[in-house]
């Protein structure tokens, strides 16, 4: 137990099906004793491991919900032996208004980890996360896109970490996800991640990046639950065979698989996702927006591979993600 403010309105550790909220006292203008409710869904039938898999870190990202909604209405206990913890819109707020971070405090749930039971309401919800949930959990499965700015090749990761038996387990289920794609992923900014909160804890850990630009496609959301499928098949939660397409393994080893912007522009893509690029290759030029005739920055990959992922919509700011090259494995 902790001493979160954040409460469930269903048993945590009970066999069925509990469809719920957790429920965080929040005043505010418009609702003196008001709460922020995150849906929740607990299935679970007798002994066995126990799957944490959550959407919606980011509130503009929508295969995981779509998948996790529609888990979480057909997924009978008599399917499984243990138990799966659905959060498909883990941060409501930034989900209610489609926006990556909350409307409420400003705050990206994606940074926010370990959370603080007298923080933001961000921190809150992530304290409660990582205090009530993830110990409960013998893996976890966060799915992620490219939300409004970036649109990806579609992909499910794991990371290089210091424990290699750890590291080889998470690296298994991220094979058993079976996306077209799959990527052994170094962070490059991995303080308060929800990622680094779960591996620090010991647990499994998988993540995706499954598509972007604000949307989802019929692809996408298969691939979500498809994946899903098959990682509680992994887990020895739910019985069946998996589907097993061939999946490109990918690797990000570095900086150098970013590239970023310098300077406002609009972009010109000059190759496509799934392009192969080589070290010092054009792959995007950046024009002046307020004035004609000016010739345009011209970016290059920094490293052969593919193209993995790029920049949406067509305007940059200053610092933006231009395009992520990955190396075959």
């Amino acid at each position: 137990m902790t001493d979160s403010p954040v409460s469930p309105t269903i048993p945590l550790d009970a066999d069925g099906v509990h469809h719920g909220f957790l429920r965080l006292p929040h005043s505010r203008d418009d609702s003196a004793w008001g709460s922020v409710m995150v849906p929740i869904t607990v299935i679970a039938n007798g002994e066995g491991p126990c799957a944490l898999l959550t959407g919606g870190n980011h509130g503009d990202e929508y295969e995981g919900p779509i998948a996790l909604q529609n888990l979480a209405t057909t997924l009978k206990p008599e399917q499984i032996a243990g138990r799966v913890i659905l959060l498909p819109m883990m941060n409501l707020p930034a989900f209610a208004v489609g926006r990556r971070c909350s409307p409420i405090d400003g705050g990206n749930m994606n940074r926010s980890f370990p959370g603080r039971p007298d923080g933001t309401v961000t921190q809150k919800i992530a304290h409660f996360i990582a205090t009530r949930l993830v110990p409960m959990a013998d893996i976890v499965l966060d799915y992620h896109s490219g939300g409004r700015t970036l649109d990806f090749l579609p992909f499910a990761a794991a990371h290089f970490l210091p424990d290699k038996t750890q590291e080889s387990a998470c690296m298994a289920a991220m094979e058993a996800f079976n996306a077209p794609y799959s990527v052994r992923m170094l962070e490059i900014d991995n303080v308060g991640m929800f990622d680094t909160e779960v591996e620090t804890q010991g647990k499994t850990f998988v993540t995706t990046e499954l598509g972007g630009a604000g949307t989802a496609t019929a692809r996408s959301v298969a691939i979500a639950s498809n994946g899903a499928r098959n990682l509680l098949i992994h887990a020895g939660i739910l019985d069946g065979e998996p589907t097993a397409e061939r999946s490109v393994m990918l690797d990000m080893p570095d900086e150098r698989c970013f590239v970023f912007s310098e300077r406002p522009a609009m972009i010109e893509p000059l190759c496509d996702l799934g392009a192969e690029v080589t070290a010092g290759q054009p792959i995007a030029r950046l024009w002046n927006t307020d004035r004609s005739g000016v010739a345009p920055d011209v970016c290059h990959a920094r490293l052969d591979g593919i193209l993995t992922a790029r920049h949406v919509p067509g305007l940059l700011q200053m610092g933006d993600c231009i395009a992520v090259v990955a190396q075959r494995a």
